[in-house]
């Protein structure tokens, strides 16, 4: 009979993945979308109500809020937009690279 050899585990180790660089990468494309999900379109408000209708085409403070948020949610649109055809293209240049023919 054959002998099997146990696996010893260490907490301390972690696991191996298959393909070690695909998780970093898009972790951290995850990461980046994350922070300009949040940032840019909370930015994109507060700049258009105070500079743009209110400052510089004199709105008023409800019509302004009105359309800095179209503004917001226009620029959420775009990040979701670019998020999606960034993670498409990385899922295929990696498997694109697993290809060796």
């Amino acid at each position: 009979m054959e002998r099997v050899d146990k696996v010893t585990l260490n907490p301390l180790q972690p696991p191996a993945f298959r393909n070690e660089d695909f998780f970093p990468s898009s972790l951290k494309t995850l990461l980046v979308f994350t922070a300009l999900i949040i940032t840019v379109p909370i930015g994109l408000y507060f700049a258009t109500t105070s500079c743009v209708f209110a400052g510089a085409l004199g709105m008023s403070s409800r019509d302004s809020d009105f359309y800095a948020a179209i503004v917001a949610v226009v620029a959420v649109h775009i990040v979701l937009a670019r998020f999606v055809y960034v993670a498409w293209n990385e899922g295929s240049q990696k498997q694109h690279e697993g290809k060796q023919d």
